[in-house]
């Protein structure tokens, strides 16, 4: 399949998308807003279907040595005291005894990013400043001042997608804000947190504290209602500054936490909510990923719906690459039912865990098949 993609974002579903669009032959561009590969991040899970996406990759058994280890989690209260224990699950990847992989983000990336030939084209630094489709061909300037022309654009630039606000409707259509921000940050590994996670709900605020796969860091995440007004995506220290304001209350080793979250490098922080539209593609320009059908991480399912997106996507671009209209329309014909059940998670997690019957159904809901088995 010959032919030029440019992908904006270099997540989990850019770097998914790129991996499979290499392997079709296609010359393949990735454009990050970021410096450099971002380290950091919170664990994210392969589950159900993605995890045959991860197996044709053959990335499986590399997942599978990457997971996260965790054998189980306590919950502590306000004063860092614990009330609760077990070895059956964690908050993060629920079930314990399950096949599903929990793998941090950054780990994952590194893994699609190695599976990658050399002929995949990494621009760091840079994005879209402008796109104009023209029909036969999309042709981009990018923030730096490079005027280049691509086949197809794929925006798997996240929620706060930039291909999409130059694109498709107006922001206000198609976000779901679902009242809630979520920063997370690395520390250094301050109270030996060995292969086990901490976890505390109440009075508003909830976090999850977990080990890196090498045990020298923790990875932290904080949640809590949007205050009003909102602070501004772009000013991480007004964020963490709210995030301690936020967690002044909390006791026993957290105010060690917000000291190291001060000075981390590694620190994000997002408004959540869904993203919800009529159509994910228009002309030569589609969306893959949260950019597309933002589940939210109140899911646990954003991750494979990446993985399982991307693979969609390129394999109906290898039926149709003379007429993307219809491998475009082919991807949201699989995709969109799919979308749908894992969206719909979000309200059974408001009051607590995962409902397993729950997570089953949506995990497994497509059937890939026919396109799995192309690849044989």
């Amino acid at each position: 399949m010959n032919g030029k993609v440019l992908i904006s974002g270099a997540g989990v579903a850019g770097l998914a998308l790129a991996y499979w669009l290499d392997r079709a032959g296609c010359t393949t561009t990735l454009v990050e807003r970021s410096p450099e590969f971002r380290r950091g991040g919170q664990a994210v899970d392969i589950r159900g279907v993605a995890l045959d996406v991860v197996n044709a990759m053959k990335l499986l058994d590399d997942a599978r040595a990457l997971r996260t280890q965790l054998k189980g989690m306590s919950m502590l209260d306000a004063d860092g005291n614990e009330t609760q224990r077990t070895e059956e699950r964690t908050f993060s990847a629920g079930r314990l005894d399950s096949e599903d992989i929990e793998i941090f983000r950054d780990d994952l990336c590194e893994l699609l990013m190695g599976a990658m030939s050399d002929r995949v084209e990494f621009i760091y630094d840079d994005s879209i400043r402008s796109i104009d489709d023209q029909g036969d061909g999309v042709a981009v300037t990018f923030a730096s001042g490079l005027d280049r022309q691509f086949d197809l654009l794929i925006g798997a630039d996240g929620i706060y997608s930039n291909v999409r606000k130059q694109c498709f409707d107006d922001e206000s259509t198609v976000v779901a804000p679902l009242g809630v921000v979520l920063a997370l940050f690395s520390t250094p590994n301050l109270i030996d947190l060995i292969d086990w996670q901490l976890g505390h709900r109440e009075g508003g605020v909830g976090y999850v504290i977990y080990p890196s796969h090498d045990k020298r860091e923790l990875r932290i995440g904080v949640g809590f209602a949007i205050p009003a007004p909102a602070v501004a995506r772009s000013d991480t220290e007004a964020q963490m500054r709210l995030v301690a304001s936020q967690c002044a209350h909390l006791k026993g080793d957290f105010p060690r936490f917000i000291d190291a979250m001060k000075v981390t490098d590694q620190f994000y922080y997002n408004e959540l909510a869904q993203i919800r539209m009529p159509s994910w593609s228009k002309g030569r320009v589609v969306l893959a990923g949260d950019a597309a059908h933002c589940a939210s991480p109140f899911s646990g399912q954003g991750t494979s719906l990446a993985l399982v997106g991307a693979f969609v996507l390129v394999r109906e671009l290898v039926r149709h690459w003379d007429h993307p209209a219809q491998a475009f329309a082919a991807y949201e014909h699989r995709m969109q039912p799919y979308v749908d059940l894992n969206q719909a998670l979000v309200d059974l997690t408001r009051e607590g865990p995962m409902p397993d019957d729950a997570m089953t159904e949506a995990k497994n809901g497509i059937d890939l098949r026919d396109l799995l088995s192309e690849l044989v």
